[in-house]
């Protein structure tokens, strides 16, 4: 009875995926207030069937109370943050509370399948991240001074991320992990926040050449850093993020495709240098000739999506932990195994719509430092999506960058949600300039109507 029920669950989970995917895309259609607003009210429907349908199947496997504990718990925070956000905040996006609401439900949901007590330590971080971040629209949306600490940002960010020759330690190869009196965090996360403010802020006032140049040499301190580090995803994220900044700022297409080549160049010689890097590449060339040592990981990760195939095992009917680093890094092909791939096809359009809505933002603010500040942050997302999904399906060499709201990662959930709010708040400037500019314009068509009223008068 219970593998009939979690049969029937699958396809409905996929298909509660897929509603809500599609509804991610036809919420930006309806000019109409209320249509939208039922729209969005359908989205919150579909989330909370697609979590019910997976708990159930979860509490079926185990018969553990806790779980059903667990579900309980994740619909009154979603509640509280779907119903209590938007009532302080009249004019926050509420498609990217929905979608930070659906992400973070799908990473609960695996990680209660991979580990109760690292889902239970997701959702406490997520919690009361949620609750610390919450005033960042407030201080966005008051405060009108964020432009004016460009090299302040880049000082403090250059600091923060160096701690780690103090006081780093060695994860996955890499040290760009930091302790401190026990807490451990990864400081790049944070430091990318304060990166892609650093640059905006000096892009925005940037006027010549030489300024550029003085912002692009404190850039790639700081990628050089990272790559010092071994952190080489955080080294790509960051020069990406620059160089897409620095391409729309300046509108000359000189600087992206030099930013390019001499990207190019860096990856050639740092290949000849460093043997980490040397050893992602064979193992992205093949991986399966080095299956037994360094080539696990990845060959694991694509045997899993390929025993997943379109539809999934199944929840709880994979073999999740035959996958190295499954809870963060290569938590797609633990999705894509009991999901489907369908379903991880339409996470990454769900990602993809978020990114979208940080586009819309920028598009629609009317400060230079505003549309950067969105800019970034969208490409920041976006490529660290691409970074993830693209390593454990072997489209590049693996970089350990993890899926945002979904992988496990207390430091990454942290980053990504003040990420979210500092959009909502940027989304909140947007829609009073758009106002303040409409109110402005009909004050100037009614003095024109005034003006030509009187000439006829006289």
């Amino acid at each position: 009875m219970i593998d009939i029920i979690t049969t029937i669950a699958k396809y409905l989970i996929i298909i509660m995926c897929l509603i809500y995917t599609l509804s991610c895309y036809t919420v930006f259609r309806p000019k109409n207030r209320d249509r939208k607003e039922d729209l969005l009210d359908n989205q919150v429907i579909y989330m909370f069937v697609f979590l019910f349908l997976c708990y159930t199947v979860l509490f079926l496997q185990e018969f553990e109370l806790k779980i059903l504990i667990f579900f309980a718990a994740q619909v009154i925070f979603f509640e509280i943050l779907m119903i209590v956000f938007p009532r302080i905040y009249k004019r926050c996006s509420r498609p990217l509370i929905n979608n930070t609401c659906f992400l973070l439900g799908v990473g609960f949901v695996i990680l209660t399948r991979l580990s109760f007590d690292l889902a239970m330590k997701q959702f406490a971080i997520a919690a009361g991240s949620v609750i610390v971040t919450s005033f960042i629209p407030l201080m966005m949306h008051k405060i009108t001074i964020w432009n004016k600490f460009g090299w302040l940002y880049a000082v403090a960010g250059f600091l923060l991320l160096s701690t780690v020759f103090v006081f780093g330690i060695n994860k996955y190869g890499a040290y760009n992990w930091v302790s401190i009196a026990g807490l451990k965090f990864q400081p790049s996360e944070f430091v990318k926040i304060i990166f892609v403010f650093f640059v905006a802020a000096l892009l925005s006032k940037a006027k010549e050449f030489k300024d550029l140049v003085k912002i692009t040499v404190i850039a790639a301190l700081y990628v050089l850093v990272l790559v010092v580090e071994k952190d080489l995803g955080g080294a790509l994220l960051y020069f990406v993020i620059y160089l897409m900044m620095l391409y729309v700022a300046t509108a000359k297409a000189s600087y992206l495709f030099g930013g390019l080549a001499a990207g190019s160049v860096a990856a050639i010689i740092a290949d000849k240098i460093f043997t980490h890097v040397r050893i992602r590449v064979a193992v992205w060339k093949d991986p399966f000739s080095m299956i037994e040592g360094r080539g696990l990981q990845v060959c694991q990760s694509l045997f899993a999506i390929g025993t997943g195939s379109w539809f999934g095992m199944g929840l709880g009917n994979g073999r999740p932990f035959d996958i190295p680093v499954r809870e963060s890094d290569f938590v797609f092909s633990v999705i894509c195994e009991e999901f489907g791939v369908i379903f991880g096809i339409c996470l990454i359009f769900v990602l993809m719509s978020s990114f979208i809505l940080f586009m819309d933002i920028s598009t629609r603010s009317r400060k230079l430092f505003n549309k950067l500040l969105c800019l970034g942050f969208g490409v920041c997302f976006l490529f660290q999506v691409f970074l993830s999904i693209g390593g454990v399906t072997k489209f590049i060499p693996s970089t350990g960058v993890t899926i945002p709201l979904v992988s496990y990662g207390g430091t990454s959930v942290i980053s990504t949600l003040i990420i979210f709010n500092i959009i909502q708040g940027l989304h909140m400037l947007a829609d009073s300039e758009e106002e303040e500019y409409e109110h402005i314009k009909a004050q100037e068509s009614e003095k024109q109507y005034t003006r030509q009223n009187n000439r006829k008068n006289q």
